[in-house]
C-alpha cells in the first residue's frame, strides 16, 4: 500500500512506521472495534474535498457507542483530525481515510470496560478497490457459500472490526474461484450485501436494492439513491432472491471504497448485456460529479481541505 507520511493517534502525529500498538491490545485478541472508511477527491476547481465527512465520523460514533466503546474524543475534534492529516500528508490530489477505534493494552479477559480505548486515524492514496478495469467493465460475482451474519449473533448496524472476519472468509472463497467480489445472502436467503459494499440491481427500468436489515447502514448508499430519484427513475427497497439476481437488467455495487462499480456477470450468469448498463452509467456519472464537486446541489457534502 502506499506511504503517508503521518498516522494521527490519540491527538498525536506520529511518524507512519512509529504507529504500532502493544501485541496485547485488547481488539488484537477480542475483536472489539470500529473502524470507517472515508474518502477524498481532487474536485473540478483544483481543491480537494472528503465527502461526507460528518456522516461518515457520526457513523464511527455511532458503531463505537453500540459496541461499548466509550470514545475519548468528539465528532467536532475527529472531523478536524481528517482534515489536518491530509493536509500534513499533502494529500491533495485525493485520499482513502480509515479512522479506527480500538481497545489498547492493559486489559486481558472479555470483559472489556477497563480496557483504554484509543483513536487511530490513517490517510492514504488509494485507487479504485475493484480495479479501475472493475469502474469502466464491470466485475464478476460470486453468491457466497457464507451468510451475513444474522443480528441475533452480532451487530449488523455497526462497522464493528468483527464483523469483517465474515466479509473477509467471503471474499477469500470469491476470489479462489476466479470471481473478483462476493454477495452474501442473510440468514433467510435473501441478498443482503457484497463483502464491503451494497448491491443494486436493474428490472424493468426500476432501481432496486435490499434493505438494510442485518447490515450496515450506507452512506453511499444513500447518495445512489438520492442521485437516482433526481432523475425521475423509481426506487425499490425490498428482499432480492439469489435467482433473481441472475436476470437483472443490471447491476452494480456501491460503498465509499467500491464508489459505483459496475457488475457484468453473476455466478456464471451475464448480466444484461454483459458490460456497463445504461442507469449504472448515468448513476456512476452522477456519482463522480457529486463527489468532485460538479453539482451544486450536493456541495455541502463536501469539507474542503484547502
Amino acid at each position: 500500500m502506499n506511504k503517508s507520511e503521518f498516522i494521527w493517534m490519540n491527538g498525536e502525529l506520529v511518524p507512519w512506521d512509529e504507529a504500532k500498538v502493544h501485541v496485547l491490545s485488547h481488539t488484537l485478541h477480542y475483536g472489539n472495534g470500529a473502524i470507517e472508511g472515508t474518502k477524498a477527491y481532487k474536485t473540478v476547481d483544483g481543491r480537494c474535498a472528503i465527502f461526507k465527512l460528518r456522516e461518515h465520523t457520526e457513523r464511527l460514533l455511532n458503531s463505537s457507542k453500540m459496541t461499548l466503546l466509550n470514545v475519548p474524543y468528539g465528532l467536532e475534534e475527529l472531523n478536524e483530525a481528517q482534515v489536518k492529516l491530509l493536509q500534513v500528508n499533502n494529500l491533495f490530489n485525493g485520499a482513502y481515510i480509515r479512522p479506527l477505534v480500538y481497545l489498547g493494552y492493559g486489559v486481558m479477559g472479555l470483559y472489556h470496560i477497563d480496557a483504554p480505548v484509543e483513536v487511530a486515524i490513517s490517510a492514504w492514496e488509494w485507487g479504485a478497490y475493484l480495479g479501475e478495469d472493475g469502474l469502466k467493465r464491470g466485475i464478476r460475482l460470486k453468491i457466497s457459500s457464507f451468510t451475513r451474519t444474522p443480528n441475533t449473533s452480532s451487530m449488523g448496524k455497526a462497522k464493528a472490526v468483527a464483523n469483517y472476519l465474515n466479509s473477509q472468509m467471503a471474499k477469500f472463497e470469491a476470489i479462489e474461484a476466479g470471481y473478483d467480489e462476493a454477495l452474501l445472502r442473510d440468514d433467510q436467503g435473501y441478498i443482503a450485501e457484497a463483502s464491503g459494499a451494497c448491491f443494486f440491481m436493474v428490472r424493468d427500468g426500476k432501481l432496486i436494492t435490499p434493505p438494510s436489515d442485518n447490515a450496515l447502514e450506507s452512506i453511499t448508499q444513500k447518495t445512489v439513491i438520492e442521485l437516482a430519484q433526481d432523475m425521475g427513475i423509481e426506487v425499490i427497497r425490498r428482499r432480492v432472491s439469489r435467482e433473481e439476481t441472475y436476470i437483472a437488467d443490471e447491476a452494480f455495487l456501491t460503498g465509499t471504497a467500491a464508489e459505483l462499480t459496475p457488475v457484468r456477470e453473476i455466478d456464471a450468469r451475464v448480466i444484461g448485456k454483459g458490460g456497463v448498463g445504461d442507469m449504472t452509467q448515468e448513476l456512476q456519472r452522477a456519482y463522480f460529479d457529486v463527489v468532485t464537486g460538479n453539482n451544486p446541489k450536493y456541495i455541502d457534502s463536501l469539507t474542503y481541505i484547502n
